[in-house]
């Protein structure tokens, strides 16, 4: 019996660590560590706002290839992720923007006029 639990424990100590550690290598090679926000910035894609649907909380925006998602430039509706998103821009409006699949759909995570 105390065989089983200094085993036990012992497995705990060597082994437990182990699945966090290679989770959070995981999640700074998904979000680039250190150097996101740079990346981040780098990535966003550019449109033209073409409809926005406050009730639906939806946006269609055509635009240009989606690299983070290997999509080609084309014409698409997307979720935004906030509401106050779609208050930030009209019809006609040139756009900087981010997209992610949240809950299965595409979603505007961040936006931001084109300079």
């Amino acid at each position: 019996m105390k065989k089983t639990l200094i085993t036990t424990a012992l497995l705990a100590l060597l082994g437990g660590g182990a699945p966090l550690a290679f989770a959070q290598a995981d999640h700074d090679a998904h979000h680039g560590g250190a150097s996101a926000p740079a990346e981040a910035n780098a990535k966003l894609a550019e449109g033209t706002v073409k409809k926005i649907d406050k009730s639906a909380g939806k946006l269609t925006i055509a635009h240009g290839p989606l690299e983070s998602l290997g999509m080609p430039a084309m014409t698409m509706v997307f979720r935004a992720a906030e509401p106050g998103m779609l208050d930030q821009v009209k019809a006609g409006d040139k756009i900087r923007f981010a997209v992610e699949k949240v809950g299965g759909a595409l979603t505007v995570t961040s936006l931001e006029p084109a300079q």
